[in-house]
């Protein structure tokens, strides 16, 4: 059996518009009790949209909570009971104007695992085609087409540090490198 913690009981303490936060109490495998206190989020989805010409669409968007603009993968939270690849469809049309033939998934991944539940689904996208942008109200970024060579140099000096995109680039080089893509 492998390990686990039991939910004994969970209080609300905050709800909000993006997420709510609880204060859980759990049994420990050893029978001891201990907090946790967990943020719930309906996650996210983001696209790696790939042209033909092997550049990447990444937007620039200020993030305030980190006080900073930062370069990402064209993404947005999930509504409730929304399905994540229509999330991911409809951000990959409202931030870049596109919309792809081919989607391939490149399965969820777990930004936070310490104390949040939010799941980022990540799709690449390839056969771009243009569609009319519309950006959600109060949402300012800008989409630029990037070569995908130099997003991983981003990467890998730092000027790209949002957690889905540096996971959504560097899982596409490694399918590349192992020709699944």
């Amino acid at each position: 059996m492998g390990h686990f913690e039991q939910m004994l009981s969970s209080e609300t303490q905050f709800t909000g518009h993006i997420f709510t936060v609880t204060l859980d109490q759990v049994r420990l495998e050893d029978g001891t009790i201990a907090p946790r206190e967990v943020v719930h989020h309906h996650g996210g989805a983001s696209v790696l949209a790939l042209t033909g010409q092997d550049e990447v669409y990444l937007v620039r968007q200020y993030r305030y909570a980190l006080g900073q603009e930062l370069w990402e993968l064209p993404a947005g939270k999930l509504e409730p009971e929304e399905e994540p690849f229509e999330a991911a469809k409809r951000e990959l049309a409202e931030e870049c104007g596109l919309t792809a033939d081919r989607f391939v998934d490149l399965q969820p991944f777990y930004p936070t695992v310490g104390y949040c539940s939010e799941v980022i689904y990540t799709w690449l996208a390839t056969g771009l085609h243009p569609v009319p942008m519309h950006l959600d109200e109060g949402e300012f970024l800008t989409p630029e087409k990037v070569p995908f060579a130099e997003a991983l140099a981003m990467v890998l000096d730092g000027r790209i540090r949002d957690g889905k995109t540096v996971a959504g680039l560097l899982k596409v080089q490694a399918l590349r490198a192992a020709g699944k893509l």
